[in-house]
């Protein structure tokens, strides 16, 4: 049984929280609303968690609790609910929520079993729902929060909130307003390097991204990968390593096995959970099916990386195209035949690349460092305006 001094504890622990959210929130939150009493909130480390959960129950009688604050070990789940419930508060909020003891059976009990009550979890991990043993996903609505969008990042850096814009059928107005408002090409630069999370407000964005491949390496994949040793910790390493600096963003997995001395079940196993976690994002061509899979391409799930990393450029663009796309909900496939383009987006084939970059047989190409659209040339920076 969780005591009153600890609930007044983490009670002062969220209100100072509360005190410290950002003025500006992502534009992004204003537009997400909760649909059920229970709801998941998922995305990568430091995209905002935290923050867009507190920024909805600020003003709720709803408490608030990380699953990895020692004050609450002794405890499981339901019991803390329950002794919140009968306390009078209308809900439970929990922060990375895999961190509690058998969390998924304790939220499962407290939603059956407290059916006027709310309760909202957040974690890193998209397997989360699928890991855990009550069924969670008939019960919780899940939200999704991707990485920001360099529509984002200028409300966020600069106070303006600019008009959204298709790429492949720009507005002209909406160009015109966005070019007078903004050095959109320094802007963009920036953004590759600092700005994917809203963690760039806080301190040192190299630091913090490197702090976060480290934790979920560390502590995010073990709970997700069954008997993992150092040589694995070693080998995700590695893998992140490789494709910082790789001009083709692909692994040897046969090379790769060998070297290490593990089966291909173990490394595909790794690399699935790496993409699960946000670290990588496995491009397949579109027919591929297959349960273990490289896919055709390896990138990091978030473009920023490769400047962390002072990692390849090029490949960098090619990152930021499937991020940028994936998280707008669009299909994302590379092409069989690289002559035609680099991907496939919503059956539209795209080539990728700097500011003279040639179309090649593609529907569409996406150049850096140009300001502006025409025919079938869209800057790289428009994209981040979906």
């Amino acid at each position: 049984m969780i005591s009153e001094s600890i609930i007044e504890t983490l009670e002062l622990n969220k209100m100072r929280k509360i005190q410290r959210l950002p003025q500006i929130l992502r534009p992004f939150f204003e537009k997400v609303e909760f649909k059920n009493r229970a709801v998941m909130i998922l995305g990568s480390r430091g995209v905002g968690k935290t923050t867009f959960m507190l920024s909805k129950i600020k003003d709720k009688k709803i408490f608030y609790l990380s699953a990895d604050n020692p004050l609450t070990s002794t405890s499981n789940l339901y019991e803390i609910g329950n002794t919140v419930f009968m306390a009078g508060y209308e809900g439970i909020a929990i922060d990375e929520v895999h961190y509690a003891k058998d969390w998924s059976i304790n939220l499962k009990s407290l939603y059956d079993d407290f059916s006027d009550k709310i309760i909202i979890a957040t974690d890193s991990n998209s397997m989360i729902l699928r890991s855990g043993i009550g069924d969670l996903s008939r019960r919780f609505s899940k939200i999704q929060i991707p990485l920001m969008s360099f529509r984002e990042y200028i409300a966020l850096k600069e106070g303006i909130l600019l008009p959204k814009i298709d790429p492949f059928d720009p507005n002209e107005f909406n160009m015109k307003k966005i070019m007078e408002s903004t050095n959109v090409l320094a802007n963009f630069r920036n953004f590759l390097k600092e700005g994917l999370r809203p963690i760039f407000l806080e301190w040192d964005y190299k630091e913090q991204i490197e702090n976060i491949i480290e934790k979920t390496i560390h502590s995010d994949i073990p709970f997700f990968v069954p008997q993992i040793s150092d040589i694995h910790f070693r080998l995700m390493n590695a893998v992140i390593g490789f494709l910082a600096i790789s001009k083709v963003p692909t692994l040897n997995i046969d090379k790769m096995c060998t070297e290490w001395g593990i089966g291909k079940i173990k490394l595909y196993q790794l690399l699935n959970v790496m993409e699960e976690t946000g670290l990588i994002k496995i491009v397949r061509y579109a027919k591929d099916t297959k349960t273990f899979s490289k896919g055709a391409k390896i990138f990091f799930a978030d473009p920023s990386i490769y400047s962390v990393l002072n990692g390849d450029m090029g490949t960098r663009r090619e990152s930021y195209i499937v991020e940028a796309f994936s998280d707008n909900g669009k299909s994302v496939f590379a092409c069989k035949d690289e002559r035609n383009g680099d991907f496939i987006i919503n059956e539209l084939t795209v080539e990728v690349g700097g500011r003279s970059k040639k179309v090649k047989k593609a529907d569409y190409v996406i150049r850096d460092d140009i300001d502006l659209p025409y025919k079938n040339v869209i800057p790289l920076w428009l994209i981040g305006f979906m």
